[in-house]
C-alpha cells in the first residue's frame, strides 16, 4: 500500500473501484437504514449532476438510483465511506472475521466492538493481511485493508509499506 494517505480518502476508493462494483455498494447504501444522512446529500447530488429536481431522484426505482450514484463523477467522503462499509458489513464478513482473528483483535462477527482498541502489533497486522491475500480474492482484500486505513490510519497504518 502506498504512504500517501489521500489514496485511503473513501472517495478515491470509491472511484478506483470498477462500475459493477460501486452499483453494488450503491444498491446496500440506498437500503442501510443509518445512511439517511449520506442518502440526502446523495439525492441532492445526483439530482444536481443529472439536473433533477431531488424529489425526482427520491421516486426512482432502486436500482436506477444505485445506477446514478455509482455513475456520479465525484462524491464526497461520507457518501463513500458509508457506502463502503455496507459494503464490508454485508459481503465480507467471512473476511472481516478471519482477518481479525489472524490479527488477535477482538470481535463479534467481523465487526470491532469496543471504541477504543489498542493499536494492534504490526508484525501480528502484516501476517494478517498476507495470510488473507491467500485466502480471499485480491481486490476484496485490498480495498477492505484500504477502507481500514481510511477509517483509522493511526491504528491500521501497518498496512502502509514504504515506498523506496
Amino acid at each position: 500500500m502506498d504512504r500517501d494517505l489521500s489514496n485511503y480518502r473513501p472517495s478515491r476508493l470509491w472511484r478506483k473501484m470498477p462500475l459493477e462494483r460501486r452499483i453494488e455498494a450503491a444498491d446496500l447504501f440506498w437500503n442501510d437504514e443509518h445512511s439517511a444522512d449520506q442518502q440526502m446529500e446523495a439525492i441532492s447530488s445526483i439530482a444536481t449532476h443529472m439536473k433533477f429536481r431531488a424529489r425526482s431522484v427520491l421516486t426512482l426505482a432502486p436500482e436506477k438510483r444505485a445506477k446514478y450514484l455509482a455513475q456520479l463523477p465525484n462524491v464526497s467522503d461520507a457518501i463513500a465511506a458509508r457506502a463502503l462499509d455496507g459494503v464490508a458489513d454485508v459481503r465480507q464478513r467471512p473476511m472481516m472475521g478471519a482477518f481479525l482473528d489472524l490479527a488477535g483483535i477482538a470481535h463479534e462477527n467481523g465487526l470491532i466492538t469496543e471504541e477504543n482498541i489498542p493499536k494492534p502489533d504490526a508484525d501480528k497486522v502484516k501476517a494478517a493481511a498476507k495470510a488473507l491475500a491467500e485466502k480471499y480474492p485480491a481486490d476484496d482484500v485490498s480495498l477492505y485493508l484500504a477502507t481500514l486505513v481510511s477509517q483509522d490510519p493511526e491504528t491500521w497504518d501497518s498496512l502502509i509499506e514504504s515506498e523506496g
